[in-house]
């Protein structure tokens, strides 16, 4: 009674109140925290608009009393979704409000932010703020110290309110007792205990997932596969009327990720999987900012508490998996259906980076290049591998290991095959039983019904014929399903498969079989290739890292762009050199060098007699010829040239590359050339000085396709620049 008469003698003193404060608005603010607080204690709201009579006491007609109750089941931890708080602030602003009427403090704000830009604004348009201990002037010093120190309280409160309930709930999590939405495939009994979802068909699906993944190994592949079987999950609906029914709905990507990510298909119990980042919160949206935390950060995590559908080391090798197939630098990336069979697995031996395939054009060509130097230190890419031979040469070691399991492969395949069918057989048998049992209960409904009914009787035959339909449809796509693929295999089909496991490099090269297969097979058998470059040479060592097994190591041979390049460069131009000495022609020539294993620089079959043309141009090794019969050519005279000309074949010889190749140059304007149309041969002269002879040789050097993938680089004022 004490207390109540002096909250009352405080109420009637309205010392502070003055006629400028009269003239303005009396705000009345009403809020709840919650809409469980709006509807359980009324008492409280009944107190805050009660304050609309203590505002006339003090002198405001009720016409002149504002009542600003938008923000009932709203926290006032923070004024984003709070729109009646926002309007208060509005109305002080606009220096319409004299005084803003609330139970307490904490009705206005549980935040010093929100609450100290309420005082200020108060203070600068000299409005009152009353509680039920008194009224308060913001202006006032030992007032605002007041109020900051209240509102501090209501922050500290909130914080303490907050630190004892999550206390609560971690330790009943530790205890593995607090309750979560249990996802599909489980269900939760009336003591709280979490079991399988009693329908077998949802068990059965949710295992089906998981095997299918393991087999498949990504994602959207069994999605596909579910899709194309027609296979659907249950989902128990989680409220509303129908809460706890089952229904079927078609499988989704974000669902099977969802089912693959959970650690309760494992057994386990955790707690603290999700944590909000304040940095990634975005403006008045509140449930935004959640990040997933490492399983290592967890608050809780108990394994073999709940039924499992698969082992934790199943589910750590499925998230493996799923972070394996990114699309990132440092992921071997999901299999796809380009044409490089070791995507993903190629390793730069110097820097240790993933090679990226690179394709060239429209010719299906590509090459696996180590890219980590160029995009993160602007350097130079540490070496690129033509693709096709490597592919071959790690081919031929898979298909080699993969000989002596042969006949195991047949007999897993017969069975996987087998396994399979069987496993939607009893899916499809599950679903007519649920159709079936669906059209008896409609059935019944209708015969229990009484005849004189009418109006329920035509509703529930429409129904009874729905459910006839259904079923009737499901039986004749069971019977399609059992005639395309019987659920045991013919002795036909097990002795195709037989031939076919027998023979791995037929069945590899089948064009049923798609390169999206093939990297799956060696990602099987094969962790990852490391290769180094020999320098600029055709010469690539290779170490193809086994899974669980020694490594192998060897010499592949590449393709380069000038003989050159190839490591045995000098003792190729010697055995041309001895093999012309004996007075042999270019044809014979390259005959022998094939013979003695001798090979071109772009690995095509044969070395070719125009490779020992070029050999022969550039050793010096031509015979002088003479003029043609019946001519008068003179013989070619320097004469004819001009300052820095040179003659075509002989500027090639002096910058080391292919005489059709400069040739192409200067017909398409690539060089400064000229054809001399007075020449009974009409001669080509192109123009060199020493900065060209630097340049054309600069560009000799780089790889085939640069040219026409850069459109060229030609001298411009001294500087080169990039025609676009």
């Amino acid at each position: 009674m004490i207390a109540d008469n002096a909250a009352s003698e405080v109420w009637v003193s309205p010392e502070k109140v003055g006629s400028a404060h009269l003239q303005r608005l009396a705000v009345v603010y009403v809020r709840q925290s919650t809409a469980q607080q709006v509807l359980h204690h009324e008492e409280s709201t009944r107190l805050q608009y009660g304050l609309v009579g203590r505002a006339r006491e003090l002198g405001w007609p009720e016409e002149r009393v504002l009542v600003i109750d938008d923000d009932l089941g709203h926290s006032a931890a923070d004024s984003d979704q709070r729109s009646g708080f926002k309007r208060l602030v509005s109305e002080v602003s606009l220096d319409h409000v004299g005084m803003i009427l609330g139970v307490e403090i904490s009705r206005l704000a549980r935040s010093s932010k929100d609450w100290h830009q309420l005082l200020e604004i108060c203070a600068l348009f000299s409005t009152l703020i009353a509680d039920t201990d008194g009224i308060y002037d913001a202006s006032d010093y030992n007032d605002r110290l007041l109020l900051g120190l209240k509102g501090t309280m209501s922050e500290a409160e909130l914080h303490v309110i907050k630190q004892r309930m999550h206390q609560g709930k971690l330790s009943k999590a530790r205890r593995g007792e607090l309750g979560f939405a249990v996802p599909t495939g489980y269900v939760r009994s009336s003591s709280g205990e979490v079991l399988f979802d009693p329908d077998e068909e949802v068990q059965q699906v949710v295992g089906l997932i998981f095997e299918k993944f393991e087999e498949l190994g990504t994602l959207n592949a069994m999605l596909r596969y579910l899709v194309a079987n027609g296979v659907r999950i249950g989902v128990r609906v989680r409220e509303g009327e129908a809460k706890g029914q089952l229904e079927w709905r078609r499988p989704n990507r974000m669902t099977l990720q969802n089912t693959l990510k959970n650690p309760v298909y494992a057994g386990a119990y955790a707690y603290g999987k999700r944590r909000i980042d304040p940095r990634k919160k975005k403006p008045g949206r509140p449930h935004t900012g959640k990040t997933v935390a490492p399983p290592e950060e967890w608050h809780v995590l108990i394994k073999d508490r709940l039924p499992a559908y698969i082992s934790w080391e199943q589910y750590e090798k499925n998230l493996k998996q799923l972070e394996d197939n990114r699309a990132v630098a440092d992921a071997n990336g999901a299999p796809r259906d380009g044409d490089s069979l070791l995507q993903g697995l190629v390793v730069c031996c110097y820097c240790g980076a993933r090679m990226a395939v690179h394709y060239h054009g429209s010719d299906r060509r590509y090459s696996y290049v180590c890219a980590r130097q160029a995009s993160d230190y602007g350097g130079s890419p540490c070496q690129y591998i033509s693709g096709a031979p490597l592919d071959r040469f790690a081919v031929g070691n898979v298909l080699e290991a993969l000989k002596p399991a042969a006949l195991e492969l047949s007999l897993e395949a017969a069975k996987n095959v087998e396994s399979e069918r069987a496993e939607l057989d009893g899916l499809w048998q599950k679903r007519m039983e649920r159709a079936s049992y669906e059209a008896e209960r409609a059935g019944r409904h209708y015969q229990l019904l009484e005849p004189e009914n009418r109006l329920v009787a035509r509703q529930l035959a429409r129904e009874w014929e729905q459910k006839l339909t259904a079923r009737q449809e499901l039986e004749e796509n069971y019977r399609r399903f059992v005639a395309e693929k019987p659920r045991l295999l013919s002795e036909d089909e097990r002795e195709a498969i037989r031939r076919l496991a027998q023979d791995i490099p037929a069945l590899w090269g089948a064009q049923s079989t798609t390169n999206a297969e093939r990297k799956e097979i060696i990602r099987q058998v094969v962790e990852r290739v490391v290769v180094k470059a020999e320098g600029d040479s055709e010469r690539v060592g290779v170490r193809i890292e086994w899974a669980g097994d020694r490594p192998t190591t060897g010499i592949m041979i590449r393709p380069v762009i000038g003989f050159e390049r190839l490591s045995y460069y000098p003792q190729l131009c010697e055995r041309v050199r001895q093999l012309a000495s004996q007075g042999l022609n270019s044809r014979e020539i390259a005959r022998r060098l094939d013979e003695e294993g001798y090979r071109s620089p772009k690995l095509v079959e044969g070395f070719g007699e125009q490779g020992v043309k070029q050999i022969v141009r550039r050793l010096g090794l031509n015979r002088p010829k003479g003029p043609r019969k019946g001519t008068n050519r003179p013989p070619e005279s320097n004469e004819l040239l001009g300052e820095h000309e040179w003659w075509l074949g002989k500027l090639a010889r002096e910058i080391r590359m292919p005489e059709p190749t400069l040739y192409a140059w200067a017909r398409r304007g690539w060089t400064r050339a000229r054809q001399l149309q007075d020449h009974p041969q009409r001669r080509w002269v192109v123009w060199a000085d020493e900065a060209e002879l630097a340049r054309l040789r600069r560009l000799n050097e780089l790889p085939t396709g640069y040219h026409t993938r850069r459109k060229w680089i030609e001298p411009e004022g001294g500087e080169e620049r990039v025609l676009r």
